[in-house]
């Protein structure tokens, strides 16, 4: 039972301080494995030996370490909010570019990749067997059905993917240039599953964070500018 729901009167007294500092004594590397305890223990003055000195750059030390780790954090959410705003500046260009775009798998495939700053894009419909392969549009790639889904996932419209497989299926020859890339779907009225699958070379063009909102809008804008 705890001793939160007992009365004042029937809850166990703590441990004495001669108890507490008897099994520190059995337990001398008690504090060292647990450095986190520090920072809650008041520092002792530099004049009872070089013990009570180590004791205090212990304690010190244990702040130090928590700080640092805590800068690292900050620095490492500031890169990726700098990283996904750039890449979201990058998709609106390419947005523009479908706007303005009189072939758009032609600027998926030519002009999206330099204003994303990736290798490669592709446009890819899942698609029933052949011959029905023969009728997709030039510029692009027929799909088993399926993929989309089992690639993206169930409920989702976009992903970005540090190892990527299906290469070769998504990217053909640029395959083997791609470290990273990002799907997102293209919602096609009346038509299959289709997606557009971005490759990099460069993990950093294509950030982890902050960036799946921004391809399912280039996935939408896709879809729009293939229905005009």
């Amino acid at each position: 039972m705890s001793t939160r729901h007992l009365p004042a009167e029937e809850i166990p007294p703590g441990p004495t301080a001669e108890e507490v500092a008897a099994f520190l004594e059995a337990n001398p590397g008690f504090l060292a494995e647990r450095p986190e305890i520090y920072r809650s223990l008041q520092p002792p003055r530099r004049l009872h030996g070089e013990r009570f000195a180590d004791h205090m750059a212990a304690m010190l030390e244990a702040e130090r370490t928590r700080t640092r780790a805590l800068e690292a954090e900050v620095r490492a959410a500031l890169e990726a909010g700098r990283a996904g705003a750039g890449f979201t500046v990058r998709v609106r260009l390419a947005v523009l570019a479908l706007m303005r775009a009189q072939d758009v798998h032609e600027a998926v495939t030519q002009e999206l990749p330099a204003l994303l700053g990736v290798e490669t894009c592709t446009l890819a419909i899942e698609a029933a067997p052949a011959p029905v392969f023969a009728f997709l549009p030039l510029g692009v790639r027929s799909l088993p059905p399926g993929t989309v889904g089992r690639l993206i996932g169930r409920g989702r419209d976009a992903v970005v993917r540090q190892t990527p497989g299906d290469l070769t299926l998504l990217h053909g020859e640029a395959a083997p240039l791609v470290l990273r890339d990002a799907l997102a779907r293209v919602p096609l009225a009346g038509h299959n599953p289709a997606l557009i699958a971005i490759g990099a070379r460069d993990a950093a063009a294509l950030p982890m964070r902050q960036t799946v909102a921004v391809l399912a809008f280039l996935g939408r804008a896709v879809a729009a500018a293939l229905s005009r």
